[in-house]
């Protein structure tokens, strides 16, 4: 959908904020504050125990740490699969040979584009971190279970991470393994 008129209010380096004219599809005129991000991708990184790379990460924003999965931002003209693979290697300092897409979700559609790739990664190698300076992180293995119920009970209250998680899971019981669908 595109908007009768869109405004400027902001651009960072990040996001844009803009203003938008819109009509709804119910015939209503209003006017909605939108921001813009470029998207993002996640992995969940499934090792040959059964365990998952959990990040307990420092967020400003959120007021302390948080767990999360290995994920970030997709650069300009970047596919979600190869962001989520950069993304891996340098937080978690591992890489995957295999690649299963868990689809996607909507981080709050109310005011953000913002749409992340969620991936369920296998065939775990060790890999060279490179963690930014910015960055705030302990790697974490922890077991598919266990990770599964953080997410239910709200130990994990990053919502890209518990449903990621919850995704995968079922992913695994509906196929047995990541089964590599991707390269």
């Amino acid at each position: 959908m595109k908007p009768d008129k869109q405004t400027l209010q902001f651009a960072g380096r990040v996001v844009r904020v803009t203003t938008d004219e819109v009509v709804l599809p119910n015939g209503h005129r209003t006017l909605l504050e939108v921001v813009h991000h470029p998207g993002g991708a996640a992995a969940v990184a499934l090792d040959e125990a059964g365990r998952v790379c959990l990040l307990r990460q420092y967020r400003y924003v959120a007021g302390g740490w948080l767990w999360e999965l290995p994920a970030g931002k997709l650069e300009p003209g970047e596919p979600p699969l190869v962001t989520a693979q950069r993304e891996l290697g340098e937080e978690a300092g591992v890489s995957a040979q295999r690649w299963d897409s868990l689809g996607t979700c909507l981080t709050s559609p109310g005011v953000f584009t913002e749409r992340l790739h969620l991936f369920l990664a296998g065939d775990i190698t060790p890999a060279r971190p490179a963690q930014e300076h910015a960055e705030v992180i302990e790697i974490h293995w922890v077991a598919m279970d266990e990770a599964c119920r953080w997410a239910i009970d709200g130990t994990i209250a990053d919502c890209k991470t518990a449903l990621g998680l919850l995704r995968a899971r079922e992913h695994l019981r509906t196929n047995g393994k990541v089964a590599g669908g991707i390269s």
